[in-house]
Protein backbone atom coordinates (compact mmCIF):
# COMPACT_ATOMS: atom_id res chain seq x y z
CA UNK A 1 0.00 0.00 0.00
CA UNK A 2 1.52 3.95 -0.71
CA UNK A 3 1.58 5.78 2.06
CA UNK A 4 0.63 8.86 0.32
CA UNK A 5 -3.14 7.53 -0.89
CA UNK A 6 -5.22 6.69 1.38
CA UNK A 7 -7.71 3.98 1.80
CA UNK A 8 -11.35 3.23 3.56
CA UNK A 9 -13.59 0.98 3.52
CA UNK A 10 -17.09 -0.39 4.82
CA UNK A 11 -17.72 -3.82 6.29
CA UNK A 12 -20.82 -4.97 7.19
CA UNK A 13 -21.89 -6.93 10.34
CA UNK A 14 -24.79 -8.96 10.10
CA UNK A 15 -26.76 -12.34 11.90
CA UNK A 16 -29.29 -13.22 13.13
CA UNK A 17 -30.12 -11.77 17.05
CA UNK A 18 -27.64 -12.80 19.66
CA UNK A 19 -24.94 -14.01 17.79
CA UNK A 20 -22.68 -11.38 19.21
CA UNK A 21 -22.32 -8.79 16.71
CA UNK A 22 -22.38 -6.05 18.62
CA UNK A 23 -19.54 -7.52 21.06
CA UNK A 24 -17.71 -8.45 17.81
CA UNK A 25 -17.86 -4.91 16.90
CA UNK A 26 -16.69 -3.42 20.45
CA UNK A 27 -13.56 -6.43 20.22
CA UNK A 28 -12.61 -5.30 16.81
CA UNK A 29 -12.58 -2.01 18.04
CA UNK A 30 -10.95 -2.26 21.60
CA UNK A 31 -13.89 -0.14 23.27
CA UNK A 32 -17.38 -0.32 23.74
CA UNK A 33 -19.61 1.75 21.07
CA UNK A 34 -22.59 -0.63 20.88
CA UNK A 35 -24.52 -2.05 24.33
CA UNK A 36 -24.37 -5.72 24.47
CA UNK A 37 -26.74 -8.21 26.22
CA UNK A 38 -27.09 -11.75 26.43
CA UNK A 39 -30.80 -11.16 24.75
CA UNK A 40 -32.05 -11.08 21.19
CA UNK A 41 -32.95 -7.80 19.79
CA UNK A 42 -30.82 -5.89 21.96
CA UNK A 43 -28.91 -3.96 18.95
CA UNK A 44 -32.21 -1.39 17.22
CA UNK A 45 -30.29 0.94 14.13
CA UNK A 46 -27.69 0.39 12.45
CA UNK A 47 -24.11 1.45 14.57
CA UNK A 48 -20.99 2.65 12.76
CA UNK A 49 -17.57 2.28 14.42
CA UNK A 50 -14.50 3.60 13.47
CA UNK A 51 -10.61 2.80 13.36
CA UNK A 52 -8.18 5.11 11.27
CA UNK A 53 -4.73 3.99 11.59
CA UNK A 54 -1.51 5.83 9.54
CA UNK A 55 -3.37 6.06 6.34
CA UNK A 56 -6.28 3.56 6.70
CA UNK A 57 -10.36 3.66 7.71
CA UNK A 58 -11.79 1.03 8.55
CA UNK A 59 -15.70 1.22 9.12
CA UNK A 60 -17.96 -1.62 10.57
CA UNK A 61 -21.84 -1.07 10.43
CA UNK A 62 -23.34 -2.87 13.45
CA UNK A 63 -26.57 -4.04 12.50
CA UNK A 64 -30.01 -5.46 14.61
CA UNK A 65 -30.45 -8.74 13.75
CA UNK A 66 -32.19 -10.32 10.97
CA UNK A 67 -35.88 -12.26 12.00
CA UNK A 68 -38.67 -13.78 11.53
CA UNK A 69 -42.08 -12.85 12.91
CA UNK A 70 -42.17 -9.23 11.75
CA UNK A 71 -45.21 -8.57 14.04
CA UNK A 72 -44.66 -5.19 14.72
CA UNK A 73 -43.54 -1.81 13.29
CA UNK A 74 -40.21 -1.68 14.86
CA UNK A 75 -39.34 -5.48 13.92
CA UNK A 76 -39.70 -4.45 10.20
CA UNK A 77 -37.68 -1.53 10.96
CA UNK A 78 -34.74 -3.64 12.23
CA UNK A 79 -34.82 -6.18 9.35
CA UNK A 80 -34.80 -3.26 7.01
CA UNK A 81 -32.17 -1.76 8.66
CA UNK A 82 -29.85 -4.70 8.65
CA UNK A 83 -30.10 -5.51 4.78
CA UNK A 84 -29.89 -1.54 3.96
CA UNK A 85 -26.47 -2.20 5.40
CA UNK A 86 -25.45 -4.53 2.67
CA UNK A 87 -25.50 -1.46 -0.26
CA UNK A 88 -22.29 -0.51 -1.63
CA UNK A 89 -20.16 -2.85 0.83
CA UNK A 90 -16.49 -3.15 0.78
CA UNK A 91 -17.17 -6.44 3.11
CA UNK A 92 -19.26 -8.55 5.26
CA UNK A 93 -19.01 -10.38 8.65
CA UNK A 94 -21.80 -12.94 8.43
CA UNK A 95 -21.51 -14.06 12.27
CA UNK A 96 -23.24 -17.58 12.95
CA UNK A 97 -23.06 -19.28 16.47
CA UNK A 98 -20.97 -22.54 16.54
CA UNK A 99 -23.02 -26.00 15.91
CA UNK A 100 -26.16 -23.72 15.68
CA UNK A 101 -27.98 -23.18 12.22
CA UNK A 102 -31.37 -21.76 12.38
CA UNK A 103 -33.91 -20.92 9.75
CA UNK A 104 -32.78 -16.82 10.43
CA UNK A 105 -28.93 -17.97 9.95
CA UNK A 106 -30.45 -19.09 6.45
CA UNK A 107 -32.61 -15.52 6.03
CA UNK A 108 -29.18 -13.83 6.34
CA UNK A 109 -27.35 -16.38 4.11
CA UNK A 110 -29.90 -15.32 1.41
CA UNK A 111 -29.91 -11.44 2.19
CA UNK A 112 -25.81 -11.60 1.52
CA UNK A 113 -26.00 -14.17 -1.78
CA UNK A 114 -26.28 -10.92 -3.83
CA UNK A 115 -23.12 -9.13 -2.01
CA UNK A 116 -20.51 -8.56 -4.79
CA UNK A 117 -17.91 -8.39 -1.71
CA UNK A 118 -15.62 -10.62 0.31
CA UNK A 119 -17.54 -12.24 2.36
CA UNK A 120 -16.34 -14.18 5.90
CA UNK A 121 -18.51 -16.18 8.07
CA UNK A 122 -17.51 -16.11 11.64
CA UNK A 123 -18.18 -19.18 13.82
CA UNK A 124 -18.88 -17.60 17.21
CA UNK A 125 -19.05 -18.66 20.78
CA UNK A 126 -16.33 -21.65 19.68
CA UNK A 127 -14.98 -20.86 23.54
CA UNK A 128 -18.57 -22.38 24.49
CA UNK A 129 -17.93 -26.01 22.64
CA UNK A 130 -17.39 -28.85 24.71
CA UNK A 131 -16.52 -31.20 22.11
CA UNK A 132 -14.20 -29.48 19.75
CA UNK A 133 -14.38 -32.46 17.38
CA UNK A 134 -17.90 -31.11 16.23
CA UNK A 135 -16.36 -28.20 14.64
CA UNK A 136 -14.92 -29.58 11.87
CA UNK A 137 -17.83 -31.11 9.56
CA UNK A 138 -20.11 -27.92 10.90
CA UNK A 139 -17.60 -25.68 8.71
CA UNK A 140 -17.62 -27.91 5.82
CA UNK A 141 -21.44 -27.54 5.97
CA UNK A 142 -21.47 -23.68 6.60
CA UNK A 143 -18.98 -23.44 3.31
CA UNK A 144 -21.47 -25.65 1.40
CA UNK A 145 -24.24 -23.09 2.30
CA UNK A 146 -22.07 -20.17 2.12
CA UNK A 147 -19.61 -21.23 -1.06
CA UNK A 148 -18.13 -17.65 -1.67
CA UNK A 149 -17.23 -17.22 1.82
CA UNK A 150 -14.36 -17.57 3.72
CA UNK A 151 -14.51 -19.57 7.01
CA UNK A 152 -12.78 -18.17 10.24
CA UNK A 153 -13.91 -19.92 14.06
CA UNK A 154 -14.05 -16.90 16.32
CA UNK A 155 -14.93 -16.08 19.86
CA UNK A 156 -16.26 -12.20 20.16
CA UNK A 157 -15.55 -12.27 24.21
CA UNK A 158 -12.94 -14.14 24.30
CA UNK A 159 -10.77 -12.60 21.68
CA UNK A 160 -10.10 -15.63 19.34
CA UNK A 161 -9.13 -15.13 16.01
CA UNK A 162 -10.26 -11.54 16.15
CA UNK A 163 -6.94 -9.84 15.24
CA UNK A 164 -6.11 -12.48 12.44
CA UNK A 165 -9.93 -11.07 11.00
CA UNK A 166 -9.19 -7.79 11.15
CA UNK A 167 -5.51 -8.25 9.58
CA UNK A 168 -7.48 -9.72 6.83
CA UNK A 169 -9.48 -6.64 6.73
CA UNK A 170 -6.95 -3.85 6.56
CA UNK A 171 -5.69 -5.63 3.83
CA UNK A 172 -8.77 -5.79 2.01
CA UNK A 173 -9.03 -1.92 2.03
CA UNK A 174 -9.49 -0.09 -1.58
CA UNK A 175 -8.02 3.16 -2.28
CA UNK A 176 -10.55 5.89 -0.71
CA UNK A 177 -11.14 8.62 0.78
CA UNK A 178 -11.75 9.44 5.18
CA UNK A 179 -15.01 9.30 5.45
CA UNK A 180 -14.79 10.28 9.34
CA UNK A 181 -12.32 12.14 10.92
CA UNK A 182 -9.27 9.98 12.16
CA UNK A 183 -10.40 10.60 15.79
CA UNK A 184 -13.72 9.73 15.78
CA UNK A 185 -15.24 6.06 16.61
CA UNK A 186 -18.63 6.44 16.10
CA UNK A 187 -21.13 8.16 14.18
CA UNK A 188 -23.85 8.29 16.91
CA UNK A 189 -24.21 11.57 19.08
CA UNK A 190 -23.17 11.56 22.87
CA UNK A 191 -27.50 11.70 23.65
CA UNK A 192 -28.01 8.14 21.43
CA UNK A 193 -25.02 6.52 23.43
CA UNK A 194 -26.17 7.99 26.73
CA UNK A 195 -29.55 6.37 25.86
CA UNK A 196 -28.70 3.21 24.81
CA UNK A 197 -26.65 2.91 28.34
CA UNK A 198 -29.72 3.20 30.35
CA UNK A 199 -31.76 0.83 27.49
CA UNK A 200 -28.73 -1.92 28.63
CA UNK A 201 -29.52 -1.67 32.29
CA UNK A 202 -33.47 -2.05 31.34
CA UNK A 203 -32.18 -5.14 29.08
CA UNK A 204 -30.35 -6.80 31.64
CA UNK A 205 -32.10 -6.34 34.92
CA UNK A 206 -35.82 -7.07 33.44
CA UNK A 207 -37.54 -9.70 32.05
CA UNK A 208 -37.21 -11.79 28.70
CA UNK A 209 -40.41 -9.86 27.75
CA UNK A 210 -41.08 -5.77 28.67
CA UNK A 211 -36.92 -4.59 27.23
CA UNK A 212 -38.87 -4.86 23.52
CA UNK A 213 -42.11 -2.60 24.81
CA UNK A 214 -38.47 -0.10 26.02
CA UNK A 215 -37.28 2.99 24.25
CA UNK A 216 -34.87 5.38 26.17
CA UNK A 217 -34.66 9.26 25.59
CA UNK A 218 -32.08 12.10 27.07
CA UNK A 219 -34.49 14.86 27.45
CA UNK A 220 -32.01 17.13 29.01
CA UNK A 221 -27.93 17.27 29.48
CA UNK A 222 -26.90 20.23 31.50
CA UNK A 223 -23.50 21.02 32.88
CA UNK A 224 -23.72 22.25 36.72
CA UNK A 225 -20.48 22.38 38.84
CA UNK A 226 -18.44 20.48 36.76
CA UNK A 227 -21.18 17.68 37.10
CA UNK A 228 -23.43 16.43 34.31
CA UNK A 229 -27.14 16.47 34.65
CA UNK A 230 -29.06 14.22 32.70
CA UNK A 231 -32.53 13.48 32.35
CA UNK A 232 -33.93 10.53 31.14
CA UNK A 233 -37.29 9.42 29.61
CA UNK A 234 -37.94 5.64 29.44
CA UNK A 235 -40.87 4.80 26.86
CA UNK A 236 -43.23 1.84 27.84
CA UNK A 237 -46.60 0.98 25.86
CA UNK A 238 -48.63 0.18 28.66
CA UNK A 239 -49.53 1.53 32.11
CA UNK A 240 -49.26 -1.57 33.73
CA UNK A 241 -45.77 -2.32 33.31
CA UNK A 242 -44.59 0.91 34.88
CA UNK A 243 -44.30 -0.84 38.18
CA UNK A 244 -42.21 -3.41 36.49
CA UNK A 245 -39.88 -0.97 35.52
CA UNK A 246 -40.05 0.71 38.49
CA UNK A 247 -40.10 -2.19 41.45
CA UNK A 248 -41.47 -1.46 45.25
CA UNK A 249 -40.67 1.94 46.50
CA UNK A 250 -38.65 2.18 43.25
CA UNK A 251 -35.99 0.24 43.98
CA UNK A 252 -35.64 -1.35 40.80
CA UNK A 253 -35.59 1.76 38.34
CA UNK A 254 -32.75 3.03 41.40
CA UNK A 255 -30.70 0.06 40.93
CA UNK A 256 -30.56 0.72 37.11
CA UNK A 257 -29.86 4.44 37.08
CA UNK A 258 -27.11 3.39 39.50
CA UNK A 259 -25.74 1.21 36.97
CA UNK A 260 -26.21 3.64 34.25
CA UNK A 261 -24.93 6.56 35.62
CA UNK A 262 -21.27 4.19 36.54
CA UNK A 263 -20.77 3.57 32.48
CA UNK A 264 -22.10 7.60 31.96
CA UNK A 265 -19.35 8.63 34.12
CA UNK A 266 -16.87 6.16 32.65
CA UNK A 267 -17.67 7.69 29.00
CA UNK A 268 -18.03 11.44 29.88
CA UNK A 269 -15.23 11.07 32.12
CA UNK A 270 -17.08 13.43 34.21
CA UNK A 271 -19.33 12.96 37.39
CA UNK A 272 -22.56 12.70 36.42
CA UNK A 273 -26.16 13.11 38.26
CA UNK A 274 -29.06 10.74 36.41
CA UNK A 275 -33.05 11.25 36.96
CA UNK A 276 -34.86 9.19 35.10
CA UNK A 277 -38.64 8.92 34.53
CA UNK A 278 -40.82 5.83 32.95
CA UNK A 279 -43.67 7.73 30.79
CA UNK A 280 -46.10 5.52 28.61
CA UNK A 281 -46.57 6.15 24.85
CA UNK A 282 -49.40 3.66 24.16
CA UNK A 283 -48.62 1.11 21.36
CA UNK A 284 -45.19 3.03 20.33
CA UNK A 285 -43.14 -0.08 18.97
CA UNK A 286 -46.71 -0.75 16.56
CA UNK A 287 -46.51 2.68 15.13
CA UNK A 288 -44.31 4.61 12.54
CA UNK A 289 -44.80 8.18 13.62
CA UNK A 290 -44.07 7.21 17.24
CA UNK A 291 -40.95 4.87 16.16
CA UNK A 292 -39.90 8.02 14.14
CA UNK A 293 -40.58 10.30 17.23
CA UNK A 294 -37.96 8.38 19.29
CA UNK A 295 -35.48 8.57 16.86
CA UNK A 296 -35.80 4.84 14.80
CA UNK A 297 -35.51 6.78 11.43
Amino acid sequence: MSESKTYSGFVAIVGRPNVGKSTLLNQLLHQKVAITANKPQTTRHQIIGIETKDNQQLIFVDTPGMHLGQKKAINRYMNKTARAALVDVDCVLFVVEALKWTEEDALVAQAIESVNAPIFVLVNKVDLLKDKTKLLPYLSELQQRCPKAEIIPVSAEKNIQVDVLKDKLWKLLPEGVFYFPPEQVTDKSIEFQLAEIIREKLIRFLGDELPYAVSVQIEKMELKDKCQHIHGLIWIERETQKPIIIGTDGEKLKVIGQQARLDMQKLLDQKVFLALWVKVKENWADNLSSLQSLGYE
